[in-house]
């Protein structure tokens, strides 16, 4: 990702930080998520789905967008209680013990996150772009993640999220991403 040593340095720790206040989620383009079937909507039933209330395809795509930005960003946002980010994470309470550790973090308020570009590959999965910002400014741009539909929701996928545990963590996942 980061090929010069400067650059790692300096992202390191925004990186870290990042994490530590947002529980933010990242996967490498290769990485991906499968929500289980009965996870997905069905794809009879998108248009009216909770992820799309609308009644075209387009109108559900366009709803499935706004509720994956909302909830990305929610999912970042250093003002959002580790419970409700348990609840934004696909699998979210096999990862409360390592939501919980690190939201008492004291700079938790200042991250964020901005969604860029979300583009929903099926009724159950969608491919995020965003940017991770802590006191409004990029720490780390141009990340992609997962975000997966999962008990009448959109959420941060899992795999995405420990890719960036790993990350943080110098290529070791916690036990819980295995």
């Amino acid at each position: 990702m980061l090929s010069n040593p400067l650059a790692r340095r300096i992202a390191a720790p925004a990186l870290g930080l990042a994490l530590a206040a947002t529980m933010a989620a990242c996967s490498s383009s290769g990485s991906s998520t499968t929500a289980s079937p009965s996870s997905a909507p069905p794809s009879s039933s998108v248009a009216s789905s909770p992820a799309a209330g609308g009644s075209t395809a387009g109108a559900a795509a366009g709803d499935a967008k706004a509720q994956i930005t909302t909830n990305w960003e929610a999912f970042f946002s250093g003002k959002t209680s580790a419970a409700k980010k348990i609840s934004l994470l696909e699998n979210g309470q096999k990862f409360a013990s390592v939501i919980n550790a690190q939201a008492g973090s004291g700079l938790a308020a200042s991250a964020g996150a901005k969604v860029k570009a979300v583009a929903v590959s099926s009724p159950a999965q969608a491919a995020v772009k965003y940017d991770i910002t802590l006191s409004g400014a990029t720490a780390l741009a141009n990340q992609t993640g997962t975000a997966v539909y999962q008990d009448g929701m959109w959420k941060v996928g899992d795999v995405s999220f420990c890719q960036l545990l790993r990350l943080e963590n110098g290529g070791t996942a916690p036990s819980v991403c295995s």
